[in-house]
């Protein structure tokens, strides 16, 4: 099966944090509560290039406008879903996703985070600055390879 072609953010403010949101979630396990928090990530649109997906998906997830380009990743970042995702994940059309990262600068003010923003439903229901080094203890296990690897490549931008 064929990956999804994805993007993610790293918004790092001023003082290098980097933006995290809490997925809104259902009930479930300790684990599943406990590893909700990621960065603004998804699909990009058909014939939609990567950039202006990453932009789009930054502005629907947190209603920031006010971002500076910083970096792009120089690779697509893969991971599998677990097979316990993999049958409802996307109808079971994919095997996992491939991601590229951007990193953006926030000009803003906190104010302007907006978790509902005007015509889309909301993917967090909080969100705060985190380091970025403590990214991957804070995703779900499948996608920490990948969190790694942001870590990698833009912990330049962080404090």
């Amino acid at each position: 099966m064929p990956y999804r072609r994805c993007v993610g953010v790293a918004l790092f403010n001023a003082q290098g944090k980097v933006f995290v949101g809490r997925r809104k979630s259902g009930a479930g396990d300790a684990e599943k509560l406990v590893h909700r928090w990621q960065m603004p990530q998804g699909g990009i649109d058909r014939h939609e290039d990567p950039l202006t997906a990453a932009r789009r998906e930054l502005e629907e997830e947190t209603g920031v406008r006010s971002a500076e380009l910083l970096a792009e990743a120089p690779e697509w970042f893969t991971y599998d879903f677990p097979p316990e995702i993999l049958a409802r994940a996307r109808g079971g059309k994919f095997s996992g996703q491939t991601q590229l990262w951007f990193a953006f600068r926030f000009t803003g003010e906190d104010a302007e985070i907006d978790l509902a923003p005007p015509g889309h439903k909301p993917e967090f229901d909080e969100w705060r600055w985190a380091d970025l080094a403590e990214t991957p203890a804070l995703i779900v296990p499948f996608k920490r390879s990948v969190y790694r690897q942001v870590v990698e490549t833009f912990g330049r931008f962080a404090a």
